[in-house]
């Protein structure tokens, strides 16, 4: 047995998907992992996690780390919710914050075959689309089944809103322009502050995954 595991009966993804989703939390994909990965332990399963929607704003809302008014409450209530599955499934819990140096979770999400480049650069998703964020992962000594690859979806998206949906060309094909990014956000009543990048809500496909407006603003807010 590799050292940091606890001995525990194997589960599947989606049983672990299932108590993910009790938590506000869901499975956004899963790999076996090779050493070119970089992941601690050496397991056999990554399983990486993040919200499920429309759930999660409710349940991270509600929460002691967003009602104490301390640092980086989604961080801390992350480390909490994740770190306690991880200790229940015997597994290894690791997180995309708390570095330098950090682990390569946009690498990672690649590896699943449910996440890639999208025309914008930023990571897309299979149902997630733009707005796809990763709150922690998951890692089990055993080699867990996965499931079947999916399709890129942007390879079937005619129009890639994604390209023309920046107001101030700050997200294109060329890259991201950050500080034009930020000006134009810290501006007075722009719908990117209070509901959410424009771009990232073009995606056809986060447009089925139901984010809510009050997350969206949250997020917007730690970004400024």
């Amino acid at each position: 047995m590799e050292p940091g595991f606890a001995v525990s009966p194997q589960m599947t993804v989606d049983q672990i998907d299932s108590l993910a989703r009790a938590r506000g939390l869901t499975v956004l994909g899963a790999f076996h992992p090779t050493p070119d990965d970089q992941v601690p332990h050496d397991p056999g399963t990554l399983v990486m996690l993040g919200p499920h929607e429309p759930d999660f704003w409710s349940i991270f809302a509600t929460s002691v780390e967003y009602a104490d008014d301390g640092a980086d409450p989604l961080d801390r209530w992350s480390r909490r919710i994740i770190g306690t599955m991880a200790c229940d499934l015997g597994a290894k819990a690791f997180f995309p914050f708390g570095g330098p140096p950090f682990h390569p979770f946009i690498t990672w999400a690649k590896r699943t075959g449910r996440a890639w480049a999208s025309p914008v650069h930023l990571l897309v998703h299979d149902t997630a689309g733009l707005w796809v964020s990763y709150r922690g992962a998951l890692a089990l000594k055993d080699q867990l089944p996965l499931p079947p690859a999916h399709k890129q979806p942007c390879e079937t998206c005619r129009d890639k809103p994604c390209l023309t949906a920046c107001p101030v060309g700050a997200l294109t094909k060329d890259g991201y322009d950050v500080p034009a990014c930020k000006a134009y956000v810290s501006g007075p009543g722009h719908t990117c502050r209070e509901t959410g990048c424009i771009v990232r809500a073009a995606c056809p496909v986060s447009q089925t995954h139901g984010r809510k407006a009050e997350q969206a603003a949250f997020h917007m807010a730690a970004f400024l």
